[in-house]
Parts: structure tokens; sequence; C-alpha cells
């Protein structure tokens, strides 16, 4: 009897301790991911043995494990396991017009079974249902990424891209700009298919005046420097910050503005072989230089490069992934397919040492201070660039440019937060973050390739283990 009272005395001892440690009631967590290493992605330090709990989509807490004890509605065994922030795919694309609005929204599962847990949309013709389908994921009703869209691409009169608001007055810009502020988007895309240096130009002055931010590809008719003076927040691939390390960068430009009013207007690819034998290091270090200073992104996509680059040499009808892709998407793949078989030898020679260029700038551009961001350029007519599998292959190429591992983790986790100004709320393992995660069976800093080593998913505070993300999959296989 005594021994009885002595134990009941030790229980309530404990609750009370427990409860001193605790000053709020006993609270059974919607997730806990225990004895777990977390991975800082800021300082590139690893925190052993780690308890993770999450409740209403939020980290409640982050400490070391064995402390106390916790009751879960998912209990997640992080035992022999890293945990990093869900990572970013900074370029994506949700387009191909309502006929393709089902397929496209096929491919969030894709995005999340592969660890990508946020999306920058980079402009499209889908903006009504991309909203939608961020109303219906919000509620609970749709599995998927957070998206940040521009909404539609602003460019010049006669688009390339189906849905782009076509400007050329100031009158005109100010009114697309107006539009895409009703539409609440995240930021604004330009693009270069037909809009005007100067009207590129002028997109960026009003934006900055509205508050918005601005970023996208730019026309060779005027200079990156340019833009960056007028406050362009971003650059999209490297060919535009390639051109401004030519040291022959304003004669180039000069060339093409002239172009501009002859039967044989110069565009970007013809301009490539030119920019390629005039690149200078020094014109390389001032680009770089004000890049940093002005705080200006780049968004180097390295694998869309690398698979356009080799389209013609690969036979991609085995790929597994295509089982997951609509048949109507993959039937946007043909054009630029097609394209790559019709090249010359020496064409496709050149696009494989271009590539080899372009990623030789970004250990560089890294070096000095200018934020990378990773993106994958996924999405309907990019071919066999599959969304979720083309922003981890896009980190493996971060790595082989010359980044570290942690540095490759922080262009697709705070970076990509940073630029969206969402890093109070998201991109870190922290109390009180969005609980947007990833567990991994293999240390990423150790080798980057084990971002590919998924157990489990963590979205909005629910967890997927990996039998569910294949079930998740299993549900869009054709």
């Amino acid at each position: 009897m005594n021994l009885t009272r002595v134990l009941f005395g030790l229980s309530v001892a404990a609750l009370l301790a427990g409860c001193t440690r605790r000053p709020t009631k006993l609270e059974i967590y919607d997730v806990v991911i225990n004895h777990v290493t977390v991975v800082d992605v800021v300082t590139g330090q690893l925190r052993p043995n780690q308890v993770v709990t999450i409740a209403r989509g939020k980290i409640v807490d982050v400490e070391p494990a064995d402390q106390d004890s916790y009751a879960a509605k998912q209990y997640v065994n992080g035992n022999g396991r890293y945990l990093i922030p869900g990572l970013w795919d900074m370029h994506v694309h949700f387009r191909g017009g309502d006929s393709l609005a089902a397929a496209n929204k096929n491919s969030l599962a894709l995005y999340l079974a592969h660890g990508v847990t946020t999306v920058r949309d980079a402009g499209g013709d889908l903006t009504p249902s991309i909203l939608q389908w961020r109303r219906e994921m919000d509620a609970g009703l749709l599995v998927g990424p957070r998206i940040f869209t521009s909404g539609p691409k602003i460019d010049g009169p006669q688009a390339y891209w189906p849905g782009s608001l076509e400007v050329e007055t100031p009158a005109q810009i100010g009114k697309a700009l107006d539009s895409l502020r009703r539409l609440r988007v995240d930021y604004v895309k330009i693009y270069d298919s037909k809009i005007s240096g100067e009207a590129y130009l002028n997109t960026i002055s009003q934006a900055q005046r509205r508050g918005l931010k601005t970023t996208g590809h730019m026309p060779y008719s005027v200079t990156l420097g340019e833009a960056v003076a007028r406050g362009l927040d971003a650059t999209e691939h490297l060919y535009y910050v390639f051109k401004a390390c030519s040291g022959k960068e304003d004669s180039l430009t000069a060339l093409v503005r002239n172009s501009l009013q002859t039967p044989k207007p110069l565009g970007l690819f013809a301009v490539l072989p030119a920019v390629y034998n005039t690149y200078s290091p020094a014109a390389a270090t001032r680009i770089f230089q004000l890049m940093a200073k002005r705080n200006t992104a780049a968004v180097p996509t390295l694998y869309i490069q690398k698979t356009l680059a080799e389209l013609a040499d690969n036979d991609h009808a085995q790929d597994s992934l295509r089982a997951y892709i609509a048949p109507r998407i993959q039937a946007t793949y043909a054009r630029r397919l097609a394209s790559a078989q019709q090249q010359a030898p020496a064409a496709r020679a050149f696009a494989k040492k271009l590539n080899a260029k372009f990623m030789s700038l970004v250990p560089l551009m890294q070096a000095a201070g200018v934020p990378l961001l990773a993106g994958s350029d996924s999405g309907p007519f990019n071919s066999f660039v599959y969304p979720g599998a083309s922003l981890q292959e896009e980190l493996l190429l971060l790595v082989e440019a010359g980044l570290t591992p942690v540095q490759a983790l922080q262009a697709a986790t705070v970076n990509g937060a940073k630029f969206m100004g969402a890093t109070s709320r998201t991109a870190t393992i922290a109390p009180g973050k969005d609980a947007d995660l990833v567990l991994l069976t293999g240390n990423p800093l150790e080798d980057i390739v084990n971002i590919k080593k998924i157990d489990a998913v963590v979205s909005r505070g629910k967890a997927y283990p990996a039998p569910a993300l294949a079930s998740m999959l299993r549900a869009i296989k054709n």
C-alpha cells in the first residue's frame, strides 16, 4: 500500500513538473516527429535527436527528444532521418488553356511527392484555375504545394504565349499592371517575345511605383544593367546575365536595336555566339557586383537548359515519370523535340558548350552575393522537365556547378521565401513557422542526392509517409 502511494505521488509530481514546463493544457498534436536530425539550412548545422511538434498547420516546438511524452494524431519516426524545410521551385508553369486545366492540376501531386511544398508560377493562361486551386488547398479540399503566381505575363503586341497582357504605351502598361494588382498577383512576370526595350523598362518602373516585384526574360535590345537600375527584382534563366558578361555588351545591344527596323531583326539566339566569344571576366564581375548591390536575384534553370541541349541525343520514351504526365501535356513536348532533332550538329554542339558556360557562372554569382533561386521551368511545352523531380535535378546541377549542398538547399528554401517576402512564416524549421517539411533517409549536407530519399512529406501540417505519396501518384497515373 505504501509503495502504491509513493508511485502515485511520483506520478502526480511528474505531471505537475510537466505542467510547469508546459503552462498550457495537455495537447494532442496533429503531427509529432521524434528522434530526428534537424537540418538548419541557414547555418548548415545539424541538430540531432530532436522532436518537432506540429498543430494547426504550424510548427509548435523544436526541442531535444526524450524530454517528455507526446500525444499525436500522426506520429512520424525520425530516428536515423533528416528533416529539411519543404523545397521551393521558383520557376514553374501552369498553362495550356482550359483544355489542359485538369492535367495541370494533376501535377500538384508530383510536386508534393518529390518534396516540393511551394512553387512560383511564372506566368500562363490558367490564372482563374490557379486561384481556385489555392482556395481548395487552403480549405483542405485539395493536396498540393503552396502557389505564388504572377498571373498573365506582360509582353508586347502579338505576344507568343496565349493569355499575355500586350503592352506598348505607358497607358497600356499602367492598365495591365492595375489589372494584375486587382487579381492580387504575387509579382509581375515580363516576357520578351514582342515587347520593346522601352516598354520593358517602363513596365519595371511603373511596377515599382505600385509596389509590385518584377522578374522575367528581357529583350536583347536593353542591357541587364539598365533593368537592374530600374529595379528589376530577378532575371529568369541565364541568357540575360550572360549577355551582360560580354565585353562588347553595349555594341551587341546597339546592333540588336538597329536590326529591329530591318526585315531581319536579330534575336537572342542569333546573338548568343557573339556573346560567347566576347565573354569578359571583368564584365562578369561588374554585373554580379551590381546585382548583389541591388539585391537582384537570378534563377539559373540549369536542368531545362541541359535537358533541351541533349534532347536530340536522349530517348525519353522510357522515362518512368512520363506515366504521370497526362497525354495532352505530353503532346505539347513534340514541338521542342522536333526542333531539336532538326538542329544542325554545330548548333547542338554550341548548345552543350553554352550549357557548360552557364554552369560556370553559378559559383561566381554565389561568391559575389547574387541571390540564387532554384527553379526548374517545368510545365506544359517544356519537354521532359517533370514536375518535382526536375527541381531535385536542379539542385544536383547547382552542386555540380560548384555550390555546396547547403548553398543549393538555401536556393530552394530560404532564398525563395526571402524573395517572396515570406521568411517570417516559412522555409526554416522553428516554432511558429509553416509546417512544410521533408523527411529524408540520408543527410543532404553530406550528399545532395539524398534529397531524393524521401521518407515523408509534411504539407500544411499534415504528414504524408512514403506509402501515402506513392498512393497519391497512383491516383494520377495514366
